[in-house]
């Protein structure tokens, strides 16, 4: 073993004159962006094993490296592409049969693929990380690097100088930052004889980034020019660029001040930058493929001349995403949210917006062409959404434009398999098969009874109104249910796309289940105990109308440098139309109704910590109340659940609580996990801290707290019920390690909870983390939970 280490360290190997970077620190940084310096440094030590001189990046790479030899890839590489070029040369004299074809691109391929070993390495060395050997002219660069980024943003006085520590073929660089003061803004001089435009800008100077007393900074100024280009051009100023505008900065070195003067150039003319104004607009659909005749039909609404290759687009439509009118002047805002929402009809291959001038008029030209009618997608994979991962296969038809209104045809089909824990069978793990269809159109607007001008009014937030008719059957090893379900729900969006809504004006779901024998008894047995569970999986009708608004900060999702949130707000009310009718009047006597109300707010954080780390956290409450003819019972559908790969990772998916209810034990004194635990009211809390490893792996620490609760006492589930003078001690805490595989594209991840605070033991016996010792490091038997994913958990 211990060879084996010393085979692995960092230092073996180097030669004579090669230092490992093994540190690198900054001092002195104050008041200016540490991390944006750090991010500036070129070279950064290995990620190392703690208190072990060893890095499984570099092992990862070295191992890779043994097996790579560029001369024999070169060779390959040479060879293959003389091969190529001989079946080019068949193709060109006219030998195009599907075998030459296919050899030429997999031949092609090939290639490619040798070039990026040659530049990059094998797929080893790509995923690990070579040695990190100081570089003495990468020092030296990066520290004028740190000196030109003081400079830019006002430390005009700062210093960088480094220091080499080197022992035992070891290197520490240390970075020391002298900021001195930085240089703060004193006044701004706007200089321009163009009283039209100086007026405009004095309208909008109080969003000016250069504000009097804050810190100069070059990239302010450069954020203002493209401010002040923006600003114009979204009021008429069509030619106008940031060309046009140049900055002037005096600097006082006793008071450490600036004074910024903008001026703002003519044209070469040497009159004042013109206002422009809209003299007509054409919207142009071309034949989709040159076979189809443009027999350039021609309309004209609402002032825009339409001219399309067949009459079949609803220019009533596509006029409510145009959002320039004859008459006004030109915006290049309206321009960029014309093209967004043309896009977002899905019509349209692309929307190109040309303009031609004579004088200060503008003619619009819209030229676009039509997406493909049918469009057919399969997909096969793999998908986890409780415990092992499972293959489905999914397909779709899209036939677009299907009554000539620009409304979108869609029919989907899903079947998959996947691994659930049996809740009749101890042990194991069983099938869980999945099946989906429906048939769905989607409109462009809101299909409401009466026209409020809608059309006009909402173009900018793409107003979709979708009816949906489906089929769902769900074959688990306790029961088996079947759905068929129809939806009439109205979707938009803010221009900025901030904020998302949805209101779903009908969801309705006639239900029938069939029952596992072991579990009709179980669910028996509870009924006995005063636990109406059992009227979840009768034959049922739920109907319901919701409403949801998701709130995005910062494009949350695509985890970026910034910090980034998202809000979701869900409510809905089933049954509420039988606050005044008696279903059992109108409807099947045989049917199970229900009337609920349920309400879910979920909060969503991500924290960039350095350009390694990040830190996220999700904070999510559920409740979900039966009343009326419910008879005391959610729609099973409607429960909220605790555990999994997505919830509580060190509790098994869908098994943990409500409250401090004792599932019953196993011979081997361990809980029985084998019945899902639905309750009306949920809580979590997630904390993840994530660090990139070296390559393609990541790796996290999480803490996971939360449970559910029942409104009212369960007789078959003593302490499920919410109560506030004990509720805080039965939040179950979890915590653990992941490791995640990004491939930017994709995301595997693997997450090993361990149980820390369990509330369904007795209250003095509760905490179980100390359970952990070098005999069991991962606890007693059923304290850790492995949960696979695919994508982050929040």
């Amino acid at each position: 073993m211990i060879h084996l280490l010393w085979s692995c360290s960092l230092t073996k190997g180097l030669h004579e004159n090669e230092l490992l970077l093994t540190d690198v620190n900054t001092q002195g940084i104050d008041k200016s962006n540490a991390e944006a310096l750090k991010d500036l440094i070129q070279q950064k030590p290995n990620t190392r094993i703690p208190l072990l001189n060893i890095s499984p990046g570099v092992m990862v790479y070295n191992l890779g490296n043994a097996f790579y030899d560029s001369s024999k890839l070169a060779t390959k590489q040479f060879q293959t592409k003389q091969v190529l070029q001989e079946t080019a040369e068949k193709i060109r004299q006219g030998n195009t049969s599907g075998k030459v074809q296919k050899r030429y691109n997999k031949l092609s391929s090939k290639v490619n693929n040798l070039e990026k070993k040659l530049e990059y390495g094998n797929w080893f060395m790509r995923t690990g990380n070579p040695k990190v050997i100081l570089d003495s002219a990468k020092t030296a660069s990066s520290k004028q690097q740190m000196s030109i980024y003081l400079q830019n943003n006002g430390f005009f006085d700062a210093t960088v100088d480094t220091e080499i520590e080197s022992k035992a073929k070891k290197a520490k660089v240390t970075y020391f930052i002298a900021e001195k003061s930085p240089y703060k803004i004193d006044s701004l001089i706007n200089t321009t004889s163009d009283t039209v435009l100086n007026e405009l800008l004095k309208t909008h100077h109080r969003h000016s980034l250069l504000k009097k007393g804050a810190r100069y900074s070059q990239s302010n100024v450069t954020n203002e020019r493209q401010r002040i280009e923006d600003l114009l051009k979204a009021n008429g100023y069509y030619t106008f660029a940031k060309s046009f505008i140049e900055y002037n900065v005096y600097k006082d070195t006793l008071e450490k001040h600036v004074v910024i003067e903008q001026l703002i150039k003519k044209p070469k003319s040497g009159e004042n930058h013109q206002i422009y104004t809209i003299d007509s607009i054409t919207f142009s659909i071309a034949p989709p493929n040159e076979l189809i005749p443009d027999n350039q039909v021609t309309t004209t609404w609402k002032d825009i001349r339409f001219s399309m290759y067949q009459d079949k687009y609803s220019e009533k439509i596509i006029s409510s995403r145009i959002f320039q009118q004859k008459g006004e002047r030109y915006n290049k805002n309206a321009v960029i949210e014309t093209q967004r929402q043309l896009a977002n009809l899905d019509m349209f291959r692309f929307v190109n917006i040309s303009f031609d001038t004579l004088g200060n008029s503008i003619t619009t030209k819209i030229f676009t062409r039509p997406n493909q009618k049918f469009q057919i997608t399969n997909q096969l994979g793999a998908s986890v959404t409780e415990q092992l991962p499972g293959p489905f296969f999914s397909h779709s038809l899209r036939n677009r434009n299907i009554f000539k209104g620009l409304e979108i045809f869609e029919f989907n089909f899903r079947a998959g398999l996947e691994g659930v824990a049996s809740a009749t069978t101890e042990g194991g793990v069983y099938r869980s098969r999945e099946l989906s269809t429906s048939a769905s159109i989607l409109f462009p607007q809101f299909l409401i009874p009466f026209n409020f001008g809608t059309l006009e009014k909402f173009g900018r937030y793409n107003p979709r109104t979708r009816t949906l008719l489906g089929y769902s059957y769900v074959n688990r090893p306790e029961y088996v249910r079947e759905a068929l379900n129809t939806i009439l729900a109205y979707t938009w969006a803010t221009r900025n796309l901030k904020q998302q809504f949805t209101f779903s004006l009908l969801d309705a779901n006639l239900i029938r289940s069939s029952l596992d024998s072991l579990f009709q008894v179980r669910l028996e047995e509870i009924q006995d105990q005063g636990n109406n569970l059992i009227n979840s999986f009768l034959p049922s009708y739920v109907s319901s109308i919701s409403g949801q608004v998701i709130i995005n900060f910062n494009q949350y999702g695509l985890f970026q440098k910034k910090e980034a949130s998202l809000w979701r707000l869900f409510a809905e009310s089933g049954g509420t139309t039988f606050n005044w009718i008696d279903p059992k009047r109108i409807g099947d006597k045989d049917l199970n109704y229900f009337q609920f109300l349920k309400f879910q707010s979920d909060f969503r954080k991500y924290i960039p910590l350095s350009h390694k780390s990040t830190f996220a956290y999700r904070l999510n409450l559920g409740l979900a109340k039966p009343y009326g003819i419910s008879g005391g019972v959610l729609p099973y559908e409607k429960y909220f659940f605790a555990g999994g790969s997505t919830s509580i990772r060190a509790w098994q998916p869908r098994r943990l609580g409500p409250g401090s209810f004792t599932p019953e034990t196993n011979e081997d004194g361990t809980f029985d996990y084998r019945f899902e635990q639905p309750g009306e009211i949920l809580f979590e809390a997630m904390f993840e801290y994530r660090r990139k490893l070296f390559g393609y792996f990541d790796g996290a620490i999480f803490v996971d707290a939360g449970n559910t609760w029942t409104f009212a006492v369960d007789p078959s589930r003593e302490g499920a019920e919410f109560k506030a003078n004990r509720f805080y001690k039965e939040i179950a805490i979890g915590t653990g390690i992941g490791l995640r595989m990004d491939f930017e594209f994709l995301v595997l991840r693997l997450d090993m909870g361990i149980k820390a605070y369990d509330p369904a033991r007795p209250e003095n016996e509760r905490f179980i983390l100390d359970k952990l010792s070098l005999k069991n490091p991962l606890g007693e038997s059923g304290q850790q939970v492995f949960n696979i994913g695919i994508g982050y958990p929040f």
